[in-house]
């Protein structure tokens, strides 16, 4: 998977705090597209997705400045009951205004969130998910909160 590039420019982050959200996943040449949409749609809601060729299968891009998808990804962390697990992940993958983590591509598409290692967890390789706000603990309290 390509390195993260800042999204700034292509998706924008504007004054008012709206999220960006950049996700990838690479389409091996044994994969099926479709499923791997299914998973990104799994998480995100139906947000616009863009295939780019690559050397060696090709790679999914979605991209969006629409709450609905981190409404989606909200939704599947509290119907998964994983939310005090997914603030701690979320909190630790904090990088400036970036919060940046990996998903378990199999897992989604059954419609569940679990969170993996960017190589090494699955031959299929994760969903790379890529938030870009001007409030990344704000944002983590929203999508994650502590259950009381």
């Amino acid at each position: 998977m390509k390195d993260h590039k800042p999204i700034v420019s292509s998706v924008g982050v504007s004054s008012s705090g709206t999220e960006a959200v950049l996700v990838e996943a690479e389409v091996n040449p044994t994969e099926n597209e479709e499923k791997v949409k299914t998973a990104i749609v799994n998480m995100f809601g139906n947000i616009p997705m863009n295939l780019q060729t690559q050397r060696i299968g090709s790679l999914l891009i979605a991209e969006t400045r629409s709450r609905d998808a981190l409404e989606n990804f909200r939704a599947v962390l509290r119907r998964d009951r994983v939310r005090a697990a997914a603030r701690k992940l979320l909190r630790t993958s904090i990088r400036g205004n970036v919060i940046s983590f990996f998903l378990n591509k199999q897992v989604a598409f059954t419609g569940h969130v679990s969170f993996s290692q960017e190589t090494g967890e699955s031959s299929l390789g994760p969903i790379k998910v890529v938030i870009e706000t001007e409030m990344p603990r704000e944002l983590i309290d929203w999508l994650a909160p502590r259950s009381a």
